[in-house]
């Protein structure tokens, strides 16, 4: 086929504009893609531009928050205390906190001092748990920071080292296994890979086994520390409800108490007075209106293994608390107290024969069992006076645990007197006005802190002109009748503990405390210092610990600090459950103070 001239000229002209044509599509596409992301760089841009600006901004109101902190604490002066710079002065001799600790208070008590964040923390904690990758992350931040605040380690061994350096400060621990039992896997409803149950120790059986690990483990430390019974400061704490397969049994038996118990005389209000006969329930074989066959069968067990317990204890010279918990728990759990008191704390009979003068010495410490008294509580004044009187009858040593109480918004949200004024955002989400079983037309706890403080500052009184009777009435050696521990953070009533021990003649003024605000030191002998301790939470209150430390001197450790310990996936929910339950002894300014004193702690260590 033949091409003309004419065409093929054509043709080529064509191709040669080909890629011109090309090139200024490509110029076009190019521009029009260019225009279009602009927007899209412009927005990355101004996201980069605040994220930047947030972050400086964040970084500046924290660097000012934490100079105006600094400088608060340096002049901040708690009641019977001296300022920050003055207790930094007046404790030279010991070794001073690490500054990375001393950030990790900060940071702790920052977020503690934001109210929101606290009430919101279960939450936080279960979202940021439950997203793959973010869970890693959030553990770890955990562990570094609350974990490492409020828990002395994973196991009781790993708690040693800091055990060791509080002895070291002369400073004695309470040693609890705190983990808390999940009540669908305790009922028995958890399931295997093959949707059988699981073939693993019940979890409230492994809480009785790792109590009875934690009491060899404190009693090898002090075996290890002292000589003897006197000045054994590791104790232990256990909590009831963790030890039956539903705590819910323990609420229907605290039921049946209230609707069976007799009266007392003079009455005790709501929960009431525990009495011998309150576990006759457990030798029958029918079950009641409020109780099962199953409840009976766990009941039973729970004093089976409280008996192992105190058996162990006892042998190893370990003392025992009982802590207390919410009121529709308390019933029941003072049974079992008073039960295991009467049988541990049993003090040995004197002769009646005229020619055996000889004092009989106790059989290792006491008391070993202690019961926890809150003076939240209605019922508390009359009820330590009914169980005083009781001991001297039945000739045991009454163990005394003293404290305000940790559960104050849960009692308020459940009574139905209190539920509609109440601030729910104070207490766990479940808990609902069902859960109480207080048949008076008020809450068992006060309302006003004011009346808790007076009736915890009454208790004070009482119990340490117990003491000073004690001390006087029993020969040296023999087992005292009387045993208490002030539980506080608060400043005005730990300093009423010291000035009550001196007006009663039971310690003896010495000088004042180098840059102690004013305050005397204090001699206390072994025979009251076997019967009175104070303590308080591991993690809070430092300057208040410091404080108490170096105004007594005693023969053995005066203060402990009470010291949870368990793995982090089993903590995590003892750690956002505690940051509200906690929140009364976090609030009123406490949080703020603590951030306040360790910022000026940093302050001084970095600026002099």
């Amino acid at each position: 086929m033949t091409i003309s001239p004419c065409l093929s000229a054509r043709l080529l002209c064509r191709n040669r504009s080909f890629p011109v044509a090309q090139a200024h599509l490509r110029v076009r596409t190019l521009s029009t893609f260019s225009s279009s992301t602009s927007p899209t760089r412009s927005r990355l841009f101004s996201l980069r531009r605040l994220t930047a600006l947030g972050l400086a901004s964040c970084g500046t109101l924290g660097a000012a928050l934490f100079v105006h902190d600094a400088r608060s604490g340096t002049t901040t002066t708690a009641p019977g205390a001296s300022s920050a710079n003055e207790q930094e002065r007046g404790a030279r001799s010991r070794a001073p906190a690490p500054l990375s600790e001393l950030a990790r208070t900060y940071v702790v008590f920052a977020f503690c001092s934001v109210p929101l964040l606290v009430e919101r923390a279960p939450a936080i904690l279960a979202a940021l748990t439950a997203v793959p990758g973010l869970r890693e992350l959030t553990e770890a931040v955990v562990r570094a920071t609350f974990f490492s605040q409020f828990v002395g380690g994973d196991t009781a061994e790993d708690a040693l080292p800091l055990i060791e350096g509080l002895r070291a400060q002369n400073t004695g621990c309470l040693f609890a296994y705190s983990v808390e039992v999940d009540e669908a896997e305790a009922a028995g409803h958890a399931k295997g890979k093959d949707g059988g149950a699981l073939d693993v120790v019940a979890p409230h059986k492994q809480v009785v086994f790792d109590a009875l690990h934690c009491v060899d483990v404190a009693a090898d430390f002090e075996d290890r520390h002292t000589m003897g019974v006197s000045g054994r400061r590791t104790w232990v704490a256990i909590k009831l409800s963790a030890m039956v397969s539903n705590a819910e049994t323990l609420r229907r038996f605290s039921e049946h108490l209230i609707k069976t118990r007799p009266q007392t005389s003079p009455p005790v209000a709501f929960p009431g007075c525990p009495l011998p006969s309150d576990l006759d329930v457990l030798s029958t074989s029918g079950k009641t209106d409020q109780l099962t066959d199953a409840d009976v069968a766990a009941l039973r067990e729970l004093r089976e293994d409280l008996a192992v317990i105190c058996t162990r204890a006892k042998a190893r010279n370990v003392r025992l608390i009982f802590d207390a918990e919410y009121s529709w728990y308390e019933p029941a759990i003072d049974a079992f107290t008073l039960d295991m008191m009467r049988r541990f704390n049993k003090l040995p009979q004197k002769s009646r024969s005229w020619f055996d003068s000889t004092p009989k010495h106790a059989d290792g410490v006491q008391p070993l069992v202690y019961a926890t008294y809150q003076a939240y509580l209605r019922r508390t004044p009359e009820h330590l006076a009914q169980s005083i009187a009781d001991a001297r009858k039945e000739g045991y040593s009454l163990g005394v645990k003293l404290v305000r109480g940790a559960y104050h918004p849960h009692e308020l949200v459940a009574h139905p007197a209190t539920t509609a004024t109440a601030d729910a955002s104070l207490a766990s989400p479940t808990t609902s006005t069902s859960l109480s079983i207080s048949p008076e037309p008020v809450p068992p706890v006060w309302t006003e802190k004011a009346d808790t403080d007076e009736r915890y500052n009454a208790c004070v009184r009482a119990l340490i002109a117990l003491v000073r009777e004690d001390v006087e009435k029993r020969g040296k050696g023999e087992a005292p009748t009387i045993g208490v521990l002030f539980g506080t953070h608060n400043w005005a009533s730990a300093g009423l503990i010291l000035d009550e021990l001196v007006r009663q003649g039971l310690a003896a003024a010495m000088e004042p405390v180098p840059g102690g605000g004013g305050a005397a030191r204090i001699s206390v002998g072994e025979a009251v210092a076997e019967r009175v301790t104070m303590g308080q939470l591991y993690g809070m209150t430092a300057a208040l610990t410091t404080h108490l430390v170096d105004r007594v001197r005693s023969p053995s450790p005066f203060v402990i600090k009470y010291i949870p310990y368990g793995r982090l996936s089993e903590v995590m929910p003892y750690l956002g459950r505690r940051a509200i339950e906690n929140k009364s002894v976090l609030g009123n300014g406490a949080a703020e103070e603590e951030r306040r004193r360790a910022a000026a702690e940093i302050w001084a260590r970095i600026v002099g």
